[in-house]
């Protein structure tokens, strides 16, 4: 018992690292503080209204969204919530698209290193007064600091997540081999599990997530600030062996080398029982069981291996805010959703149901007795966040993402180095671009 509420308590520990992300030299910015301020003394007023919120595939479950509607919308006589699940891929854009339209979702889930850019339109509504009402106090620092621009709070924390290595103990068991400590061991134990029909690991060609973290360990980041300018560091020595090792590791399998793991999920792939291992958060397993119950029991969770035993593998801590679009029609709604959302009740059922770290320190002991959280809190302890998320820049960056294709050359034959520095090109120049 104590155990596991030290390693609860240690993501927050863990995760207070991720800060930095959280300031931006954005310029100006539209500032929606003479706005009327959502009340939250009371319920606001919801009859005939529909308020609509985007949710990111595989940020809730089916269940968490049927729960969380049904409490609105008993709160809200007369209001109907409209739960929209979302894609990842392409959402950079259309996000953008949204919050500059007339008719703007009222509650939209980003991820914590968008918030700079989209706060940079002036669409995104400040919330800086209901900080405090909120219990902003207590939010984990990685989700709370991407949301602050300039001073301001427009993203309410959501929920942190980190990448784990998820892992079929059946197969691990026949053929002998415990969780592994280091990317040696890592590599030798996927090749051994790669046999037959099973494949040793599932990793899509493209998950530059997963990517990042290698660099990291290598010694250096994606991204550096030079004076005022940004660069990338990809087509580097360190770059080149990060590429070499995803290589490798992704031969034991059968991913695709031209897709990430959003266009081609693992949790579809692991379905038939014939995969040894995949990296996801740990929440990712609940779809697999869902597309097979059969494999309920069957998997248990380790830390990403890194360079040496003596430290887990560096791992790019991710996680979403929620904002209001300065367009929203139903602001006072919107408010009300989120602090639903962002209250005890409802930010402890999301972490037991996906195994997220929750939006607030006191929270986190939520995750005691959740399988996966051990994995999670280790992983944390060696989190990182990609300087370049401070930028405005950031998010088109991954929008274009030129990291998925120097992957897909990586893995298809091309030198490291030479498709590095193309990637770094790109990269470096849309971070320097001035809006």
């Amino acid at each position: 018992m104590k155990r596991r509420l030290f390693v609860a308590a240690g993501v927050a520990a863990a995760l207070t690292g991720v800060a930095a992300c959280g300031s931006s030299d954005s310029g100006d910015k539209k500032d929606s503080s003479s706005s009327a301020a959502p009340a939250s003394n009371a319920p606001a007023d919801g009859k005939g209204k529909k308020v609509t919120v985007w949710v990111m595939k595989g940020s809730t479950s089916d269940a968490y969204n049927a729960d969380i509607k049904a409490k609105f919308e008993a709160a809200h006589p007369g209001a109907t919530l409209d739960i929209q699940v979302q894609q990842w891929n392409g959402i950079g854009q259309k996000i953008s698209s949204a919050i500059a339209s007339n008719d703007a979702p009222d509650v939209v889930e980003a991820g914590n290193t968008q918030i700079a850019g989209y706060a940079a339109t002036g669409g995104v509504y400040d919330l800086t007064s209901k900080v405090d009402e909120l219990g902003g106090k207590d939010w984990i620092p990685g989700l709370a600091g991407p949301g602050k621009v300039d001073g301001k709070q427009y993203g309410i924390p959501f929920y942190a997540a980190d990448r784990v290595v998820i892992y079929n103990k059946e197969a691990f068991t026949a053929a002998g081999i415990t969780p592994p400590k280091t990317r040696a061991e890592w590599l030798e134990a996927t090749k051994k599990l790669n046999t037959g029909d099973q494949q040793g690991i599932y990793l899509p060609g493209q998950n530059w997530y997963f990517y990042s973290g290698l660099l990291k360990d290598e010694g250096t980041d994606l991204t550096t600030k030079d004076g005022d300018k940004w660069k990338a560091n990809v087509g580097t020595p360190q770059g080149a062996a990060a590429a070499n090792f995803y290589k490798e590791l992704a031969s034991y399998g059968k991913g695709p080398k031209d897709s990430d793991e959003k266009t081609q999920p693992e949790t579809v792939a692991a379905a038939n029982g014939k995969i040894a291992q995949f990296v996801a958060v740990p929440g990712e397993l609940a779809n697999v069981i869902k597309a097979n119950p059969a494999l309920a029991g069957k998997y248990d969770y380790f830390p990403i291996p890194g360079k040496d035993a003596a430290k887990p593998g560096a791992n790019l801590t991710g996680g979403s805010d929620l904002f209001i679009p300065e367009k929203s029609k139903n602001k006072e709604l919107a408010y009300d959703l989120i602090k639903l959302i962002n209250s005890d009740e409802y930010q402890v059922k999301l972490a037991k149901e996906l195994t997220y770290v929750p939006s607030k320190t006191t929270q986190v002991t939520a995750l005691e007795g959740v399988p996966g959280a051990t994995a999670q809190a280790i992983g944390a302890q060696n989190g990182f966040v990609i300087p370049a998320t401070a930028s405005d820049n950031w998010g088109a960056v991954e929008d274009a993402n030129p990291l998925k294709a120097y992957l897909t050359k990586v893995l298809t034959g091309s030198d490291p180095i030479a498709a590095g520095k193309e990637a770094d090109e790109a990269i470096t120049k849309v971070l320097n671009t001035k809006s």
